[in-house]
């Protein structure tokens, strides 16, 4: 293969429940197809073997209509960008061993993505001044981690979750509840009639106590919010089936205010001590419009938030399109040797130097 001189790049997203396909030009999405996976609802929660199954079914069609879409035949993709992990490790092996079959045939170069990397990169395709420096808060279904970027490729590590996930403690509550999954907007709609602060449940590690030596200054945890409402739910069951009826927008407000609050004076600290007001929102859970607002009033000021479209914070393929085209553009790529990486370790991370 000859060295990558630009032009349309595809990319392939199957981190999870989400079958995704994209093409990005010069910074810019050309397309994008995702198809969701409905299946899972019933169980509450993403079966890995269908979801799996799933992606083997529709990656050929969601390629072909992005393709299409784009005004593209497959002979003009001029590079592949694949999420190669973390993830589910039977639907990422679906993206990564159809992308190298693809890249083979059309001869050309192969990326593979890490998927929270490209969460960071989702931004940038809707404001291209979404660009390092920058203070940001990836928050998802598996993931919580607060970072500081100096540069695309350099990254700071200044906390995540020491247990569940934000997006998670989101999905078992709203089971608990009886609402549906996937739980962020589940909860997000209850919490819209209801009323925060008519029950209390707790902020974890959010103490004036500590200091930025501390790891728990940015460490989330989830874990004990998450059984502290199951707890309130199960006290207020005992009242009979209509007290938890009319409790529950009640509820989900304050779970929700709960973890938005965490969320939310984790990365103030953050932007204070990196002196850094400009903050990118990225994942699942960023598309929680409470949040988004919050973020904005504590930002209040000349400080910049950069918080992506719905179908640019969930899983998609535009953003690993993206970070394909910026890597091939600085001479990386991948080779047949490649696999995926359920636990891939996110590149260019390091912990910062006062924990």
């Amino acid at each position: 293969m000859n060295a990558w001189t630009g032009g349309p790049v595809l990319g392939v997203e199957t981190s999870c429940d989400e079958t995704s396909a994209a093409i990005v030009e010069d910074g810019r999405l050309r397309s994008l197809v995702i198809a969701s996976q409905d299946a899972h609802a019933v169980f509450g929660g993403v079966v890995p073997e269908i979801a799996a199954r799933a992606h083997l079914r529709t990656l050929d069609a969601v390629t072909r209509a992005a393709l299409e879409q784009a005004g593209l035949g497959a002979d003009d993709v001029t590079g592949i960008g694949v999420t190669r992990g973390p993830g589910l490790i039977g639907s990422l092996l679906i993206g990564v061993n159809w992308t190298k079959g693809l890249s083979l045939t059309l001869g050309v170069p192969l990326l593979g993505v890490h998927h929270m990397e490209a969460h960071l990169f989702a931004n940038s395709l809707e404001h291209p001044e979404a660009t390092p420096p920058f203070v940001a808060l990836l928050v998802s279904g598996g993931h919580t981690l607060l970072l500081f970027a100096s540069e695309w490729g350099r990254y700071e590590l200044l906390g995540q979750t020491r247990d569940d996930a934000a997006g998670e403690a989101f999905d078992k509550v709203a089971r608990r509840l009886g609402l549906g999954y996937p739980g962020g907007p589940e909860i997000e709609r209850a919490a819209e009639s209801g009323t925060g602060g008519r029950y209390s449940l707790p902020r974890p590690l959010l103490s004036r106590r500590h200091t930025p030596s501390d790891s728990a200054f940015f460490d989330f945890s989830f874990s004990g919010l998450k059984t502290a409402a199951a707890l309130l739910i199960e006290e207020i069951e005992r009242q009979g089936e209509k007290a938890l009826e009319q409790a529950v927008p009640d509820v989900a407000a304050e779970f929700q205010a709960a973890v938005i609050e965490v969320l939310v004076a984790k990365t103030m600290r953050a932007v204070e001590l990196k002196e850094c007001d400009r903050v990118l929102l990225g994942g699942g859970v960023a598309c929680n419009t409470a949040l988004r607002s919050a973020m904005a009033d504590a930002l209040d000021g000349p400080g910049a938030l950069f918080a992506p479209e719905p179908r640019l914070a969930t899983d998609n393929a535009g953003m690993v399109a993206r970070v394909a085209e910026y890597r091939l553009r600085n001479g990386e790529r991948s080779g047949m040797e490649m696999s995926a990486d359920a636990g891939l370790a996110f590149p260019g991370l390091r912990a910062p130097a006062y924990h």
